[in-house]
């Protein structure tokens, strides 16, 4: 490959650069805007300042993460209709160079901003998703806290291949769970069945607390029941398992995230949908980077009447509709019977083919 030009290197620099002024401005604008809304709660519910520092820490990286795509847009928008204005595109075309050729550091810019991208939705943004939450959850929602356990009611889960259990209510706070039961299968044939009233974790014992404790035993020549007011046992899952945090997926990284979806699908979580998006956005998002560098120079690249403020009412427009499709298929994954892999990727693939047309067309 070539070494860059002098036209590459200065292409590259002010996409890098306005990427940059462009988060610089609009995160600080996000911050002002959110400390307004919650101010009044802050102060209600005595939030310590160191808090609320890391909260905005944390709200900074979540922040620019959801809404890298609009700034890039943007950034690419702005100054690529200022080389246009400027005649400096026209001089660079009629140079020889062709419009593929021209697109080099721009490519270079978004390869650059999707490895960033990826690294952070890997390690950085999963840890700033959990202070972020946490945050909103303990002192910014009435029943935050509730909230933040999600539905923990009629809990049925698969913990092995032949294990399954079942809570009717489960309390955070205490690590309770009511109605609890317990079946071992062979062969689709029920080879024992466990069911208490309560059972409690014991964090120290590394056990669980059985109440009102009743084991059935299935047997060829008669089942064998065995009855006890308390007894203590040991199972292959974790109380607190019952009922992560709805947000849970959100604050793994790459590793832990791949290996809480497979213990979820073993367990026959019916959050599934929702673990799957986040795990497939991690590598979805990035690659837009390329497509909307693409669709944004083409879309501004030649001169137009409105100059710059048309190019950039359509690309507020694009870039809108892009974070539109990506919300509504997510929802639609997560709330419905389309598959996430398709739901995710598909904002990726339209935009795709748009970026495309409207390539060809700039090239002309």
């Amino acid at each position: 490959m070539n070494k860059l030009t002098i036209i590459d290197k200065y292409i590259l620099k002010r996409y890098l650069a306005t990427f940059s002024v462009m988060l610089l401005l609009f995160v600080p604008i996000g911050i002002i805007v959110d400390v307004s809304e919650k101010v009044d709660m802050m102060i209600k519910n005595q939030v310590p300042l160191d808090k609320i520092l890391l909260y905005y820490f944390h709200f900074t990286i979540y922040f620019a993460n959801m809404l890298f795509p609009i700034f890039l847009f943007l950034s690419v928008i702005w100054f690529t209709s200022k080389l246009a204005i400027n005649t400096e595109i026209i001089a660079i075309l009629s140079s020889g160079i062709s419009f593929t050729r021209f697109m080099r550091p721009y490519l270079i810019g978004a390869s650059i901003i999707s490895l960033v991208v990826l690294l952070m939705g890997f390690y950085l943004v999963p840890v700033a998703s959990e202070g972020f939450n946490n945050f909103r959850y303990t002192y910014l929602r009435t029943g935050g806290k509730q909230l933040m356990q999600g539905d923990n009611t009629d809990v049925y889960r698969q913990i092995s291949d032949t294990e399954f259990i079942y809570v009717n209510s489960f309390n955070t706070e205490t690590k309770m769970a009511y109605n609890f039961s317990l079946e071992k299968c062979n062969k689709e044939k029920l080879d024992y069945k466990i069911t208490a009233s309560r059972i409690q974790w014991n964090p120290k014992e590394k056990n669980y607390t059985l109440f009102d404790y009743t084991k059935r035993t299935v047997g060829a020549l008669g089942d064998k029941i065995e009855k006890a007011p308390e007894k203590k046992m040991k199972f292959k899952f974790d109380l607190e398992d019952l009922a992560p945090v709805v947000y849970i997926a959100e604050t793994l990284s790459l590793g832990k995230l791949n290996d809480f979806i497979n213990k979820e699908k073993k367990r026959g979580s019916s959050n599934i949908n929702v673990y799957l998006v986040v795990f497939y956005k991690k590598f979805s998002i990035p690659i837009s980077a390329f497509i909307l560098t693409i669709i944004a120079v083409s879309v501004s690249a030649m001169k137009r009447r409105g100059g710059m403020g048309m190019n950039l009412a359509i690309g507020i427009a694009v870039a809108f509709s892009f974070v539109f499709f990506d919300k509504i298929f997510g929802v639609l994954a997560e709330k419905s019977s389309m598959s996430p892999l398709i739901a995710v990727w598909l904002p990726n693939v339209l935009f795709g083919i748009l970026a495309y047309y409207l390539l060809r067309n700039a090239k002309r």
